[in-house]
């Protein structure tokens, strides 16, 4: 018994890797949660599930737990109060997994939840840590920069979101209603705006590395909407609500938040040039994603990566998942939002899910 803390410390070192900074070979942690969202007045359940990485399992920095409310149980309670009923969350991620790992060991391996007669909701999220990867191994680099590490990372996240989008399609229960993407936000966006150690083949020096991950990163996010554009799924445009503000900052009639979201029918260039190029000056890090002029809110957490959230914890991790059940936190929806959907990373998201919730189940 004497050893068990230096192990679990092990452990708590390798998970920290794998949900942070990820070098190549970084370990990964199961956090599976199942929460119903118990609405008084009815015994009628459907589920939502939800398959992903750290940011659907709600990864908070710790192996044996997660937030309760991540993304995919907030949007359950979105649902409870549309449907009037009882609504399973179903979580099925792995905190460190990239694209690959999620699709043949989640929604392929687990395919079994979405298959349930309940099932009216599938939803997943992939990618973000093939980015986190590539750009630790590009941080790395000296001498001449070798930006393979990011195409490689932009065709492994194309070649996995089309399959799973797919494997989706073909064998999620006849009856689900909504099939939607979450696409990725851009942590550490402001610490990203140094120089490489390596330099430019052609021009001999180096290069900064926001610069360089930003277009990878929107590419990403353009084909996880596009690919939903032609799959029928709807996609949640994270990067939108997350990195830029909530009102017109810079005079052009717009929204600076509207104005950077996918629409479809865009090109991938002229959705790139739109992120990198026109609205790049909007851009903020979402640590203070401004509300208003006046009024700004963290969606980030200290690890600089995962969103913020409200409503507690539940087990999920070393010590095996956990499955259990509680009143939402609100009934009704003013305008189709919770008092505190622009306050925190995961409410947030939660709320850019619900937005294509169908009216009836």
């Amino acid at each position: 018994m004497k050893k068990f803390p230096s192990l679990l410390a092990a452990c708590v070192s390798a998970v920290v890797l794998a949900a942070g900074a990820l070098p190549a070979a970084a370990s990964t942690l199961n956090q599976n949660v199942s929460w119903t969202i118990d609405r008084a007045g009815t015994s009628t359940k459907y589920r939502v599930v939800a398959y992903g990485d750290s940011i659907y399992a709600g990864y908070n920095g710790s192996t044996i737990n997660a937030a309760k409310y991540s993304a995919p149980t907030v949007d359950a309670e979105y649902l409870s109060a549309l449907w009037n009923a009882d609504i399973e969350s179903v979580r099925r991620a792995k905190s460190g997994a990239v694209a690959s790992d999620v699709y043949n060991n989640k929604i392929v391996g687990e395919a079994s939840y979405m298959q349930a007669s309940s099932t009216r909701v599938v939803t997943f999220e992939m990618c973000g840590n093939d980015g986190l990867q590539a750009r630790t191994a590009f941080k790395g680099q000296s001498g001449t920069c070798d930006y393979s590490v990011l195409d490689n990372a932009l065709a492994n996240c194309k070649t996995y979101v089309a399959k799973a989008m797919d494997y989706i399609n073909a064998n999620a229960y006849a009856g689900t209603k909504l099939k939607i993407i979450s696409n990725l936000h851009y942590p550490g966006y402001a610490a990203d705006n140094v120089q490489s150690s390596c330099k430019d083949a052609a021009t001999g020096a180096t290069v900064n590395l926001r610069d360089r991950f930003l277009p990878a990163l929107t590419k990403m996010n353009y084909w996880m909407c596009e690919y939903a554009r032609q799959k029928g799924f709807k996609c949640a445009d994270n990067f939108a609500q997350y990195m830029a503000a909530d009102y017109d900052s810079n005079g052009d009639g717009q929204v600076d938040s509207d104005a950077i979201r996918y629409v479809a029918g865009d090109t991938e260039a002229a959705y790139v040039t739109r992120i990198t190029s026109t609205y790049k000056s909007t851009l903020r890090d979402a640590n203070t994603h401004f509300v208003s002029a006046s009024s700004s809110y963290d969606y980030i957490q200290s690890d600089d990566t995962h969103p913020t959230y409200n409503g507690g914890t539940v087990t999920a991790g070393l010590f095996g998942g956990s499955t259990g059940s509680g009143a939402p936190r609100y009934t009704s929806f003013s305008g189709g939002k919770n008092p505190i959907w622009n306050q925190y990373g995961h409410e947030r998201m939660g709320w850019a899910l619900s937005v294509s919730n169908p009216a009836t189940p």
